[in-house]
């Protein structure tokens, strides 16, 4: 059997339908598909360069943040260092003062102590000789 006419028909009807197809909506539909799978590819790839410009960044900014961290610490030391050798030198002289002033108040205390005992003395004999006096009647030499 010999096909029809209409078969013959139909399968020119399908190839051109083929044809229009592949021309009016495959061959655009495939480019813009690549259009967007170039872009999703481009902003993918920006996307990665921005983020490894953000971690190195990042590392120089943590760099920078321990170097002032380090100098601070440093100067915080320093000026630590320098109160107490100020406090150091301040207690050196208080107590240098103060070892002055003792010895100073020691050496008057000595001296009012041997004053008092001289002006005892004087005073027991006056007072010796004022009892003895009295006593016998009379001056005692």
């Amino acid at each position: 059997m010999i096909p029809g006419l209409s078969v013959f028909a139909v399968v020119v009807i399908v190839l051109l339908l083929a044809l229009v197809l592949n021309w009016g909506l495959f061959r655009p539909l495939t480019r813009v598909m690549r259009e967007r799978q170039a872009a999703i590819t481009t902003a993918t790839e920006l996307a990665e360069a921005a983020a490894a410009r953000a971690a190195a960044a990042t590392a120089e900014l943590d760099q920078k943040v321990r170097t002032a961290q380090a100098e601070l610490y440093k100067s915080m030391e320093d000026e630590r260092h320098k109160a107490l050798d100020e406090r150091a030198a301040l207690v050196a002289d208080t107590r240098r003062e103060v070892e002055a002033t003792l010895a100073e108040t020691a050496a008057r205390l000595d001296a009012q102590v041997a004053d008092a005992r001289r002006r005892l003395e004087l005073e027991a004999d006056a007072l010796g000789r004022a009892v003895a006096e009295r006593l016998l009647g009379r001056k005692v030499s």
